[in-house]
């Protein structure tokens, strides 16, 4: 992918589901690219969508559940959501940003910022509080990915 360079693509790959950071850092450190760069390019990449996530996620899902496969699928996205997310839905923004902190499968901007967004938890604080979390998620991918030396 050489038309992209390699900063915009750790950037574009912070941005997509599933891959977020937990794709990106390393991705960034194989290119080549300074740690802080990677960590500032796949910080701001994963948390780009969650505004947009937060805010209009349950108008689109309004408007799908009129189209009948669609209604199927925005359901399971939902159930699927608020099964990983007891946790935000018990302990609200703490329960949030251990969700978003923690680089596990399933866990994630994306799958916190539509939980925040199900659950109807208060935008602001909740960008905050994701933004701190992909913080968090940051530094312990790095950490995983570089060792402990960088840190030192």
């Amino acid at each position: 992918m050489d038309f992209f360079p390699d900063e915009l693509m750790t950037f574009f790959i912070a941005a997509v589901p599933v891959l977020e950071q937990k794709v990106a850092i390393p991705y960034g450190i194989i290119q080549g690219i300074g740690f802080w760069e990677v960590y500032l390019l796949t910080l701001l990449g994963a948390v780009f969508p969650s505004p947009f996530i937060i805010l209009f996620v349950n108008k689109i899902f309004k408007l799908l559940r009129k189209i009948p496969k669609m209604h199927t699928i925005t359901h399971w996205i939902e159930e699927r959501t608020m099964k990983k997310s007891k946790s935000i839905a018990k302990y609200q923004l703490l329960g949030l940003f251990i969700f978003v902190a923690i680089p596990l499968p399933g866990t994630g901007v994306w799958t916190g910022s539509l939980a925040a967004a199900l659950l109807y938890l208060e935008f602001k604080r909740s960008i905050l509080v994701v933004f701190l979390g992909a913080m968090v998620s940051g530094i312990l991918i790095s950490f995983l990915t570089y060792g402990i030396g960088i840190f030192i």
